[in-house]
């Protein structure tokens, strides 16, 4: 498996990562075993690059992830704190990170947690130097190798950069979400930033696998957030439309080379842009952490397919997103 460096982590990842939040929660119910065997497999993939979060499954996530940690201390375990308050700007203070980070830690099993990164925090954490100097404090006192930040706008990754000690931005990057190519993935490459790709399936769409009829569990965030009920509706289908995303992958299927899934496409597509460091889909089961991985096999996109993917965009997917995020 390719492996990228982050600058300002100092460290390199494998460019396939996981994310792992099917596994805690909100996505209908992984039993454990399922769990354990999906970790597993990544791990046999190649894949050294495991994200979580502590409200996945309330600790669960986390708890898989550490459990894989105890078995491959290798592996690089980054875990995401700050939503486990509400999102009011001054919730985010020494006191709570402290909390939060004994927490994570305890689920992972470790003595100091290798990437921390803020939650998708409101947009006047960004501004508050007293958050960085805390988060400095975290890294000095030992409990904390590095932070980054998990973002929901551009906006918000453009501040993120800017600051000094920020080593990673996370943020959703697909064939329905071109924006941060813009600006974003530029100043990171600039600044030594890595850029940790989320959503990059656009919560299943990007498999192909979906029609105007497919329905999802109650329990599901694709059934309860798709107006942005529970969270920014951005995390759920990238925030485009189910009907509109479904037409625009049907579209997209047919720039994609036989032998080739759609979904492998579309991660090839995140893999190819300049200055991602890792790209993180999540998985339900050994078969899709395997189909997954093997996009990093891939060879590049040829020009017209990426020139395919912009003009899907422009024509089907802008108006929905771009303004937005």
């Amino acid at each position: 498996m390719e492996q990228r460096r982050i600058e300002r982590l100092g460290r390199s990842v494998s460019v396939v990562g996981l994310g792992t939040w099917q596994l805690g929660a909100d996505w209908g119910t992984v039993e454990p075993q399922a769990a354990h065997e999906v970790l597993d497999a990544a791990y046999d993939a190649g894949v050294t690059f495991f994200d979580t979060a502590d409200v996945y499954g309330d600790g669960r996530s986390e708890r898989f992830c550490g459990e894989l940690h105890a078995r491959h201390p290798e592996v690089f375990v980054a875990t995401k704190m700050g939503r486990r308050v509400t999102q009011r700007p001054e919730n985010y203070n020494r006191e709570a990170f402290r909390a939060w980070n004994e927490r994570s830690r305890a689920n992972l099993g470790v003595e100091r947690i290798e990437l921390v990164q803020l939650h998708c925090p409101p947009d006047e954490v960004y501004e508050d130097d007293a958050v960085f100097v805390d988060l400095d404090e975290l890294v000095e006192d030992g409990l904390i190798a590095a932070y980054g930040v998990s973002v929901e706008t551009c906006a918000q990754a453009l501040r993120a950069i800017e600051r000094p000690h920020v080593a990673s931005v996370q943020i959703i990057l697909n064939c329905f979400r071109l924006k941060p190519l813009e600006h974003v993935l530029p100043a990171a490459r600039e600044a030594g930033v890595g850029i940790i790709a989320r959503v990059p399936l656009a919560s299943g769409l990007l498999s192909g696998r979906y029609d105007e009829h497919t329905t999802f569990a109650p329990e599901d965030h694709r059934s309860y957030n798709r107006h942005g009920e529970a969270f920014d509706v951005g995390e759920t289908f990238s925030g485009v439309p189910f009907e509109v995303g479904v037409q625009a992958a049907r579209e997209l299927a047919a720039l994609v080379d036989a032998g080739t899934t759609l979904a492998q496409f579309a991660l090839r597509w995140v893999i190819d842009q300049p200055g991602v460091s890792t790209v993180i889909p999540g998985a339900r089961n050994v078969e899709q952490v395997r189909q997954n991985v093997a996009a990093a096999a891939l060879a590049p996109l040829r020009a017209e397919q990426l020139d395919g993917v912009a003009e899907v965009y422009d024509r089907l997917l802008r108006e929905h997103v771009h303004g937005r995020w």
